[in-house]
């Protein structure tokens, strides 16, 4: 999971350009979509397909919605779920 963690981390730092500070504080509570300005709609695009480059997993439309990207924490449980299968 710690992997996976990491990975989220640095997709979002390097798709949405945060700061290496600022993705390093991000905790399981901490809200993404609609609370961080840089993850717009058209960012959120980029950032799921950079999940599915770097972890080898495809993520189905049907599958994107607004409850994954809640939080730091629903994101990257949802990668790991991914991955684990």
């Amino acid at each position: 999971m710690l992997d996976i963690e990491t990975t989220v981390r640095g997709v979002l730092r390097d798709v949405l350009g945060l700061s290496d500070d600022r993705v390093a504080a991000f905790d399981e509570n901490t809200p993404l979509f609609g609370a961080l300005p840089e993850l717009d709609s058209l960012a959120v695009a980029g950032v799921l397909t950079e999940i599915e480059d770097r972890l080898g997993i495809l993520i189905e439309d049907d599958e994107v919605d607004g409850e994954m990207l809640e939080s730091f924490g629903t994101l990257t449980r949802f990668a790991a779920q991914k991955v684990l299968g």
